[in-house]
């Protein structure tokens, strides 16, 4: 009788173990109907993304007054002289240094030095000397012929310009002195 009621299940009570039938239809049937959606999803994602593209560019606003310019988006100096920038600002406009060698900063920064040493700078807008060659400034300084302060004013602030706060005085009065 036990054998009667049982013999319309799957499951074979005479084995020791069940056997697994795969269902080879709902698998297929699953992956098919999986792809499609994906391939669905993607069409649709894909569209979106083109009207979003489209209506930025129709309602494009003013820039944004906080957004930075190429120059402010820069690494602060120095960089380093493979990196996109790099260069220096002369009188003549930008020098280029992106692929130079390490010391074209420095070689191009002493040209700029010597030009200034040698012949100073004027204001374009006011002419007036900015900057001016040490050997005129040498003698323009002494022509003025300008006094040196003496007595007890100028020995006191001798003094006081030669002391310095100490880490022993914890900071509340100029105890050593310079050398």
């Amino acid at each position: 009788m036990s054998s009667k009621k049982h013999s319309d299940s799957v499951a074979d009570l005479n084995k020791a173990y069940e056997e697994n039938e795969i269902g080879l239809k709902g698998i297929v049937s699953f992956a098919v109907g999986l792809f499609f959606l994906i391939v669905i999803t993607f069409g649709l994602m894909w569209a979106m993304l083109n009207v979003l593209k489209d209506y930025n560019k129709e309602n494009a606003g003013p820039a944004n007054p906080m957004g930075m310019s190429e120059k402010e988006r820069l690494p602060a100096e120095p960089r380093l002289q493979g990196a996109p920038g790099f260069g220096v600002e002369s009188e003549k406009g930008w020098v280029n240094m992106e692929l130079g060698i390490p010391q074209a900063e420095y070689r191009e920064l002493y040209k700029q030095w010597l030009v200034l040493w040698e012949h100073g700078k004027k204001d374009a807008k006011t002419g007036t000397v900015t900057v001016m060659p040490i050997d005129e400034a040498k003698e323009k300084f002494l022509s003025q012929n300008v006094k040196a302060k003496s007595g007890a004013e100028a020995e006191a602030l001798l003094k006081s310009s030669h002391a310095f706060i100490s880490e022993s005085s914890a900071g509340r009065m100029a105890s050593e002195k310079r050398r």
